[in-house]
């Protein structure tokens, strides 16, 4: 006798389980700037961090204004960290320019 087929929520369930596991490794993974260095992990999802050329971050009084989406950090902000390479570096929200920053990464020159 022929073995019975699986169900669909037998494969869904299958399904489902390697996605959650491809994506818990995926969001586990750090990416890596252009100059080599690895974005930590708690800065982004694999996805969500750029270089950022120096114009779009002016120095103020109060701390640093992002031109991209407004945002203002102030010097003592822990999403602010120093850069390992001398440029900037902004992760937002899915990687995308209208969204809150998630870290900035500064020059050592602008601290």
């Amino acid at each position: 006798m022929p073995k019975p087929s699986p169900t669909r929520f037998t494969l869904l369930a299958g399904a489902t389980t390697c996605a959650l596991v491809a994506g818990f490794s995926f969001s586990a993974v750090a990416h890596e700037a252009k100059s080599g260095w690895m974005y930590p992990p708690d800065c982004c999802s694999n996805r969500d961090c750029r270089e950022l050329p120096g114009e779009f971050v002016t120095e103020q009084k109060q701390g640093y204004a992002i031109k991209l989406n407004g945002e203002h950090l102030a010097y003592f902000d822990s999403r602010i960290r120093p850069s390992p390479d001398g440029v900037y570096h902004w992760c937002s929200a899915y990687g995308r320019d209208d969204t809150r920053t998630i870290c900035l990464f500064v020059p050592p020159n602008s601290f």
